[in-house]
């Protein structure tokens, strides 16, 4: 009986084997799309100014297309991540990107502001489809190295994302009927998303099936097992430390969105840039933030997540505070030193709170990116009325303390000695 174990284990690994390895084909697969994905999404952002000029619209307004976007994706990922936790649906990124098409095309035509507001919306609902399956992939494709795997998924949106203002730069040269040439980017995405949904589908039968195998020679091992893959803390402190997550994440992403949807009307009425040589600039910050994405996953990995959110928060708040006094070079210097430091947080928490827990990786992917978008859209709104209120230097100068918020980080529980025993690809 003992050979016959054995003998299934042995097999149950063999078949589970390929789970050890980082699958980086697939991971650049799914960066790549999330590229595709988030560059048409921050087309609407490097068109802000062309949509205030066409649509006279105030900088309230233009918060709240950005407000429109990020609260549709916000609002709806945690639920579609919770449900492909219970039901996997792995050709919905296809489908994602189809709604992110559709949305693309009625912004290209839009002919009144609410119909912008609704096009907007769509093409946040094709985010929210997209970002908690794609991140699921991420980290079925990352061999144990999670951080690794996610800061390669999130550099491909942070690359999209300094990309669009670039492209559109020199792609809407012809008002806003050109934001149909995006539409060649979607359908890209739709056809690698597809072959990316047969993998996930081929690989999550084959996991069951493994499973299934395990569980019938070790069913209480496994269970036992199971529980020891939790982070093994009572479920106030799990709340407690999601909501410290959730403030950091908000100190963030706040600042975050003062630089993503009002740098460019910084440097114009501060410098007295043009649009072209603004959106430059925004196009260099948020090559810094893709870096920094890049950085912050494998580094966790190494080093512990919470060190890397420690000073990524807490240590950019000296630069931020001096942004608002210095020149236009100092400018430029301070917002690639402050996007390539803050961005290296997202990856780490992200992987943190699902180490926190386990299990949940839909419902965790859906609900950290939900809070990423929602509160970057809410950051935009606010921080539009805020300038129109008083000015964006002061805008400036307000959100430069955000990153004191980092000092929570020391009420965050260590899990680096849960995480470490957990078995590669758990």
């Amino acid at each position: 009986m003992a050979s016959e174990t054995n003998t299934t284990l042995i097999e149950t690994r063999t078949v589970t084997a390929g789970a050890d390895k980082t699958l980086f084909n697939i991971l650049l697969a799914i960066s790549f799309c999330h590229l595709l994905n988030d560059t048409i999404q921050s087309v609407l952002p490097a068109i802000y100014p062309m949509l205030k000029a066409s649509f006279h619209l105030d900088f309230g307004q233009v918060g709240l297309i950005a407000l429109t976007l990020q609260l549709t994706a916000s609002l709806l990922q945690p639920v579609v991540g919770l449900h492909s936790d219970k039901y996997p649906q792995p050709y919905s990124l296809a489908v994602g990107m189809g709604i992110t098409l559709v949305g693309l095309l009625a912004l290209s035509m839009a002919p009144t502001y609410a119909t912008v507001l609704v096009a907007a919306g769509t093409v946040g609902i094709g985010s929210a489809v997209f970002h908690p399956e794609s991140s699921r992939v991420a980290r079925m494709a990352s061999g144990g190295q999670h951080g690794l795997a996610q800061s390669l998924f999130q550099v491909g949106g942070n690359a999209g994302s300094a990309l669009g203002p670039l492209l559109a730069a020199f792609v809407l040269t012809k008002g806003q009927s050109s934001i149909a040439w995006f539409s060649f980017l979607a359908i890209a995405g739709i056809m690698i998303l597809t072959f990316i949904g047969t993998w996930s589908k081929n690989h999550r039968a084959a996991a069951d099936a493994a499973k299934a195998k395990m569980n019938a020679v070790y069913g209480s091992v496994t269970g036992s097992a199971q529980i020891a893959h939790h982070a093994g803390l009572p479920a106030a402190k799990i709340g407690f430390s999601m909501a410290i997550l959730i403030a950091l994440m908000f100190s963030k992403f706040f600042y975050l969105a003062s630089i993503s949807s009002y740098f460019t009307f910084y440097l114009i009425d501060k410098f007295h840039l043009s649009l072209q040589s603004a959106q430059l600039h925004l196009f260099i910050f948020l090559c810094a933030v893709a870096a920094g994405t890049f950085a912050g996953g494998p580094i966790g990995d190494r080093i512990g997540r919470k060190y890397v959110i420690w000073a990524s928060i807490l240590g950019v708040l000296p630069f931020t505070l001096l942004l608002p006094y210095v020149n236009l070079f100092w400018t430029t210097v301070l917002s690639i030193v402050i996007g390539m430091i803050l961005a290296s947080a997202f990856s780490a928490i992200l992987v943190y709170a699902q180490d926190l827990v386990p299990g949940r990786v839909g419902m965790i992917s859906g609900l950290f990116f939900g809070f990423a978008f929602g509160l970057g859209g809410v950051g935009a709104a606010l921080l539009g009325k805020l300038a129109d209120l008083t000015s964006l230097t002061f805008v400036y100068h307000v959100c430069a303390f955000l990153p004191a918020i980092g000092i929570l980080t020391a009420f965050l529980p260590n899990l680096e000695p849960e995480a470490a025993a957990r078995p590669r690809g758990a």
